[in-house]
């Protein structure tokens, strides 16, 4: 009897020490789970906070691309209209330096008709062109050495061959007009006549 008051005490303290057991581990399943889903929840807000800085970094990025885009495209603009005003008023200074030329050449065609004196007339037609010429050197003209000069067809264009034994062959023997370089570049070739050796 006694023996078996002991085996039943003996199996309820085992049954309170296996419930005791069994509480504290759901209990600590319990803890976990509410670490877990809190964890979870900590993660998510982390990311969504990354996101937005990431949204707003984009953002901000987006708007300085936009921004330079559109100077930049100002800018083109500016600089095609800049550099097309250049072109158009380029020859400003000189045409400026040429006008008095034109006046002086219109005040001798209106003084033509009463001059009694036509080598002074002459003189001063003269004296205007040498002038002239001077200014067009000022911005890189040169005229094209041609009469008596060796045959060159990068300067020189050829109307005409003449057979002559005064002169030796392939030389300038006349030039019938004047030709022109601008900064080393032709512009327009002498026209000339060149010297050919005679047929016997």
């Amino acid at each position: 009897m006694n023996k078996e008051v002991e085996e039943k005490k003996e199996n309820e303290a085992i049954k309170v020490e296996f419930s005791d057991k069994a509480k504290k581990l759901r209990e600590l399943k319990g803890k976990k789970g509410e670490g877990g889903a809190k964890g979870k929840e900590t993660e998510k807000r982390e990311k969504d906070e990354k996101k937005k800085d990431w949204e707003k970094e984009y953002k901000e990025l987006y708007e300085k691309y936009v921004r330079l885009h559109a100077e930049f495209d100002n800018f083109k603009k500016r600089i095609t209209k800049d550099k097309e005003e250049a072109i158009r008023f380029a020859n400003q200074t000189l045409i400026q330096e040429i006008l008095p030329f034109v006046d002086n050449l219109e005040r001798s065609l209106e003084h033509a008709h009463e001059a009694k004196n036509i080598d002074a007339l002459k003189e001063g037609i003269e004296m205007t062109i040498r002038h002239f010429l001077k200014v067009l050197e000022k911005y890189g003209l040169e005229p094209i050495k041609a009469e008596g000069e060796p045959f060159d067809p990068n300067i020189h264009e050829a109307i005409m061959q003449v057979e002559t034994d005064e002169v030796e062959p392939d030389k300038v023997v006349q030039e019938l007009q004047k030709g022109y370089k601008l900064h080393g570049r032709v512009i327009r070739p002498a026209t000339v006549t060149v010297s050919k050796k005679k047929n016997s």
